[in-house]
């Protein structure tokens, strides 16, 4: 036997006073070796990302390690100064963030980012890096990467950023790739396209990974070996066959059970929706300044859609990332202004109103975000950022902090997480904040972008379960974007394809699926991790089984 990359022993990292236990992670052991891939599974605050963060030194304040080692080529990297451990991050050790809009630089462009990589262990020449930056960019299947080098961060989907974190994590191919949900924001295209490049590379490389992630999908493609970890302690461990076939602990089961098994469920009662939203011949285009040298940057995000959503109704928006799906909802609920178009609510145009109308109708619009942790402002409580929208619309401040600790229950979290700082959370657990924010409001209409993408599957069932419980008895209609096709057959009534900002087949969910009409929904379809179909046309149901 070789001797492991990464060795780590009983490691235990201590939470500060007033956590909901003492230990994040709690007498950890593993082996990770070289041409090896190990995924991390585990709910929520499991310690997978802990686990992770202290191996690159980059622990978060009041988190210590309490005891344990983490050999890395038989030096314990837990005792490295702070300039040896900068010395061996992203040359040696690469890491894929599971927030990329937090990891990436807002005020630098794409370009400058990649290229600082190389700058920092003085790597290349300033033109060198600037074309490796463009090669890296084209390798991750960024679209237009040319233009995409002078953008920012702002300026490209949540499924791009993560792609370029990707490209900086990959840009010296470290000897260790600590992958944190590196599909977490993907599309199912995209995510293939991401896993085959980790893998090739890590042939190619001989280079070890740990991939942390929620879908067992993704471990079905791609582990050798899989760690199941629950409430910082590993309850399982060995070869994935064994464990994805026969799981030995009740939470392994557990997990494994509430994966979305039938993608189409049973057909649906048709009703007729009497429309709360109607969208017509909406478009809008992102353009840049040019400069000299340098050409204008225009990018179509929506291209002529138009659509309704009837109340009571859940219609799902699918697509690849950059198809318009975001800019679609950050438009209906006034983050993004359209170009041009029409958005009406139960008849009155959006557009038109102003003033103390506006801020009615604004709280009837919510939204859930993509990236809860950038949504959230890092100095306010959880309970207050829950309770601002209904204090400012009048409400009493103490019964609005008592229906934020409510709202945090319905959405699986402790009443005492009210309390606390975002920064305290894992990603998952920022996520159902941000979905209990959105219910504060009592909306009509709830705008959820990518809302369970970061959640682990039995986290994702209860919210999938709340949100259907409140559309029943609330009247509630949901405009639900999502990359994950499984995650839509479950919850949504109709679903809109989308691409390049247009609208290419829309319909009922059991139509979409079974017989898909236009070639990029079979696309899409066909790419869905561990799925098998015979034909790429015309599916069976029995065969939309075989999700994972």
């Amino acid at each position: 036997m070789t001797q492991p990359l990464l060795k780590i022993e009983r490691l235990t990292l201590a939470l500060p006073e007033g956590g909901d236990r003492l230990y994040a992670v709690e007498n950890v052991s593993y082996e990770l070796r070289a041409g090896e891939i190990l995924c991390v599974v585990g709910e929520s605050g499991s310690g997978k990302s802990m686990t992770a963060n202290a191996v690159m030194g980059l622990l978060p304040p009041g988190i210590r390690v309490a005891g344990g080692r983490a050999l890395f080529q038989s030096d314990d990297i837990l005792r490295l100064t702070p300039q040896a451990h900068r010395a061996i991050r992203g040359r040696r050790i690469g890491m894929i963030f599971q927030e990329p809009m937090t990891a990436l630089n807002p005020l630098m462009r794409v370009g400058a980012q990649i290229a600082e990589v190389f700058e920092a262990h003085g790597l290349l020449t300033p033109l060198e890096r600037q074309q490796k930056a463009l090669s890296l960019l084209e390798e991750v299947g960024l679209p237009d990467p040319q233009s995409s080098l002078r953008a920012y961060p702002f300026e490209l989907s949540g499924g791009q950023r993560q792609r370029v974190m990707i490209a900086m994590a990959l840009a010296l191919e470290p000897e260790l790739l600590i992958a944190d949900e590196p599909t977490t924001a993907l599309d199912v295209t995209t995510q293939a396209q991401i896993l085959q490049l980790i893998h090739d590379i890590q042939q190619r490389r001989g280079m070890g990974v740990m991939l942390i992630t929620h879908d067992f999908g993704v471990v079905a493609e791609i582990a050798d070996r899989v760690c199941v970890m629950r409430q910082g302690r590993i309850v399982e461990m060995g070869p994935t066959d064994d464990i994805l076939a026969h799981p030995h602990h009740d939470y392994t089961r557990a997990l494994i059970e509430a994966i979305p098994g039938e993608a189409v469920p049973p057909s649906r009662d048709e009703q007729d929706h009497a429309p709360l939203l109607s969208v017509k011949s909406l478009n809008k285009v992102y353009r840049s300044k040019g400069g000299w040298f340098k050409p204008v940057r225009e990018v179509v995000a929506l291209n002529e859609v138009s659509f309704d959503v009837g109340k009571g109704e859940t219609l799902g928006i699918v697509g690849e990332s950059g198809s318009g799906k975001s800019s679609l909802g950050r438009c209906i609920v006034g983050l993004n202004t359209p170009d041009s178009g029409q958005m009406c609510l139960e008849g009155e145009d959006l557009q038109q109103l102003s003033g103390q109308a506006l801020r009615e109708h604004r709280q009837r619009i919510q939204m859930v975000f993509q990236d809860p942790y950038a949504s959230l402002n890092p100095r306010i409580r959880i309970g207050m950022a829950i309770a601002q929208g209904p204090i400012a619309h009048g409400a009493d401040k103490a019964e609005a902090l008592m229906q934020a600790r409510r709202l945090l229950e319905t959405v699986g979290l402790d009443a005492c997480a009210a309390d606390r700082f975002p920064h305290e959370f894992s990603g998952g657990q920022r996520q159902r904040i941000g979905i209990a924010r959105a219910l504060a409001m009592n909306p009509e209409l709830i705008v959820a972008d990518e809302a369970v993408s970061a959640l682990d599957v039995s986290i994702q069932a209860q919210v999938l379960a709340l949100l259907e419980e409140l559309k029943q008895s609330l009247s509630l209609s949901l405009l639900f974007i999502t990359h994950d096709l499984r995650v839509a057959a479950q919850i949504c009534d109709r679903l809109i394809v989308m691409q390049k900002g247009r609208i290419v087949e829309q319909g009922p969910v059991e139509q979409i699926f079974l017989d898909p009409q236009h070639d990029y929904t079979r696309k899409l379809l066909e790419a869905i991790p561990g799925r098998q179909a015979s034909s790429p046309h015309v599916m069976d149901k029995a065969l939309l089984n075989t999700c994972y």
